[in-house]
Formats: C-alpha cells, sequence, structure tokens
C-alpha cells in the first residue's frame, strides 16, 4: 500500500504544481504581452517575461504528462482500456499542444526584435499574427483534449471507488461544461478571454484542486486501490 499512497501523492502534487504553472504563464506573459495591441513592441520590450512564460508552460505540461504515467500502474487495475487511453490523451496529445505553444511563445522572442530594428515591420507583424493565430488554436485544442482525457480518470474512479464519488462525478460534470466551452470557442462563439468562458471552466479548475488536495491528504481508498486477491484454494493446481 506504501507504493500507492506515494503514487496518490504525487497525482495531487503534480496537479497543483501543474495549475500554479499555468496560472503563472499567463500572468507572466499571455495577458501583459501577448493580448496586447501592439504585442510585438510588448514582447521586445520583456524578453526575459516571454521567456519566462514560456518555461511556465514547459513546467506545466511536464507535469500533467507525468500524472497519467505515475497512475497508470493502479488505473490498469480497474480499467486497462481506459487507463491507456488516459495515457494517450493526457501524457501525449496534450502535451503536444503545450510544446507548440512554447515553441511559438520562444520564436516570438527574436520576432519581436526583429520588428522593432526594422524600417518595415509590416512582414514580421504578418508572420507573429500567423503564430498568434496557430498559438490560440494549439489552447483551443488543449482545452478539447483535456477534459476527454480527464473524463477517462474520472470514469475510473468512480467505477473503482478509489477516491469519493462526489469527487470524480463533480469532475463528469465539470468536463460537461469544458468541452462546450472549447467548441464556442472554436466557432469563435466566444473567446478564451470572455468570462462566459472563464465561468464554464471554473468547475473543472475548482474540481481539480480539491482532488488533488483529498489525494495528497488521504490518498486512495485503500480497498479499492489494492488489486483483487485469489483465493489459494483457486491458485493451487488440481489434483
Amino acid at each position: 500500500m506504501k507504493t500507492e499512497r506515494r503514487i496518490a501523492l504525487w497525482i495531487g502534487v503534480l496537479y497543483i504544481i501543474g495549475t500554479v504553472a499555468g496560472v503563472l504563464s499567463v500572468v507572466s506573459a499571455g495577458s501583459p504581452l501577448l493580448s496586447a495591441d501592439d504585442y510585438l513592441t510588448e514582447i521586445a520590450d520583456n524578453e526575459n517575461q516571454m521567456v519566462l512564460g514560456a518555461l511556465f508552460v514547459l513546467i506545466m505540461g511536464v507535469s500533467l504528462a507525468l500524472i497519467p504515467a505515475i497512475a497508470y500502474p493502479v488505473l490498469k487495475q480497474h480499467n486497462e482500456i481506459l487507463a491507456v487511453g488516459y495515457v494517450i490523451f493526457r501524457g501525449a496529445l496534450e502535451t503536444l499542444t503545450y510544446v507548440v505553444t512554447v515553441l511559438i511563445w520562444l520564436v516570438l522572442v527574436p520576432i519581436s526584435q526583429e520588428y522593432v530594428k526594422a524600417a518595415d515591420g509590416s512582414s514580421y507583424e504578418a508572420l507573429g499574427d500567423m503564430l498568434i493565430y496557430v498559438s490560440k488554436n494549439a489552447a483551443t485544442m488543449t482545452a478539447l483534449i483535456f477534459p476527454i482525457g480527464a473524463l477517462m480518470l474520472y470514469a475510473i474512479f468512480y467505477q473503482s471507488k478509489l477516491t469519493p464519488r462526489w469527487v470524480s462525478m463533480w469532475g463528469i460534470i465539470a468536463v460537461s461544461l469544458y468541452i462546450p466551452a472549447a467548441l464556442l470557442d472554436m466557432f469563435d462563439v466566444v473567446t478564451q478571454e470572455d468570462s462566459t468562458f472563464t465561468l464554464m471552466m471554473m468547475p473543472m479548475f475548482l474540481q481539480e484542486m480539491v482532488m488533488a488536495v483529498w489525494l495528497i491528504v488521504k490518498g486512495f481508498n485503500r480497498s479499492s486501490a489494492e488489486p483483487a486477491k485469489v483465493p489459494n484454494a483457486e491458485m493451487s493446481p488440481a489434483r
């Protein structure tokens, strides 16, 4: 049981690290720099801040990618198909969107420097606009891929009772709001800066933090975390 306890602890810690890093990436680069009207000038004037924002995105991506890898040994005991799906969606596909974001944010730094030095920066501005567009679509892909993987995790938790069912049910309900928000953003009905988008995302944010604290403090349900034991009589060869 010590192994399962450590796994639960690390999952909770990584959730918190990933969330904090994600918030810091928005605070350091997302809102003040990328949302500015003259964003290339802002990035050129705050190069280190932009690089720091990219670093926070990388920390978030690595932290969240480690969760399915660490959780897999426990999850596969209850539903191997969903456990593999969780690793694919949250460990691979979601991580890819973060890598794209990090690369774009870093590439914007030299582009911004050339933009402020150029007599006519229109070509750099066009390139920057294209990269910003790709970055926003990568964020939309994250918002679509992430809840699918999360739903697989909550389904396993609900089925196995590794965590209280109210925690996993809260997550399932949050997913039902999260995916529509991402679709509305994809079709430009709302933007990621709109309060409606934020409100639809908030239940998932709160649920993950509550679940993270629960896993750190309580761990998995012991009876559910233990694999089923086969009686000795059934294990013995027939005589």
